[in-house]
């Protein structure tokens, strides 16, 4: 037995999200469909460094599974992506210990959001980016990121329906930077609570409009109440950028 390590990307916009849901398409049940081809029927289960939800895509999410096939690692990548469907893609598969875990052993991941800001809808980018053309006032948000960065409980930037007890996380940095047309946020955390960075997008956008000044995150974070905190934004601007570990 075997246990590979995968690195996919993944255009979430024709997907229902990352976990497989009863008559609904995921990335991980076509995922496992094509391991089920290749291992004659037989299931093999696919195990994530974390879910994404409908419409939200993957530069570098990591997976592993088990399997008794003994292919060489090189050849798995260009069987799989033979017989995914084109909005996956392995970029990369490796052979790892037994005891290797995509979810457990995660150090780190970073999540990038896109908005697009010119005036004119872009409607290539309608499905990747978030077009948000209002002015913003950059200097009151990198001033609200700073009380956002550390540990916190994050209580205030999730979704209702988050299931977790323990809402504190670190944020290890946040940044936003322009590239043409596009605002891209950066984030890196040891881990992002349910709908955490598309609130955090919101919330800072809020900022950058003048409806919620920077100072007011302090207040914020202390309330723990999702009503104090910003919209949620858009799901199709997000990206599950990449996930670090150890080694």
């Amino acid at each position: 037995m075997k246990r590979l390590k995968c690195i996919l990307s993944y255009d979430g916009t024709y997907f229902s999200g990352y976990q497989v849901q009863p008559n609904k398409r995921t990335v991980q049940s076509e995922f496992e469909e094509v391991l089920m081809k290749m291992h004659n029927g037989q299931t093999i289960k696919i195990h994530a460094s974390g879910r994404t939800d409908a419409h939200v895509h993957a530069y570098g999410q990591v997976i592993h599974f088990d399997t008794p096939l003994n292919i060489p690692a090189d050849r798995w990548k260009k069987a799989l992506n033979s017989l995914l469907p084109e909005d996956i893609s392995v970029k990369e598969v490796q052979i790892v210990p037994l005891d290797f875990h995509a979810r457990f052993q995660a150090v780190s991941k970073e999540y990038r959001y896109k908005i697009i800001r010119s005036q004119e809808r872009n409607v290539f980018q309608r499905h990747h980016a978030y077009h948000f053309p209002y002015p913003l006032d950059y200097v009151e948000m990198k001033e609200a990121i700073k009380y956002l960065v550390g540990t916190h409980d994050f209580a205030s930037f999730c979704s209702a329906k988050t299931e977790v007890e323990d809402k504190v996380r670190t944020i290890y940095e946040i940044e936003f930077f322009e590239e043409k047309d596009e605002l891209i946020f950066r984030f890196v955390g040891d881990g992002f609570l349910y709908n955490m960075v598309r609130i955090l997008v919101g919330t800072l956008l809020d900022v950058g409009q003048g409806k919620i000044k920077a100072v007011e995150m302090k207040n914020i974070l202390e309330s723990k109440s999702r009503e104090k905190a910003g919209k949620t934004a858009p799901g199709h601007g997000l990206y599950l950028w990449q996930v670090h570990y150890d080694n």
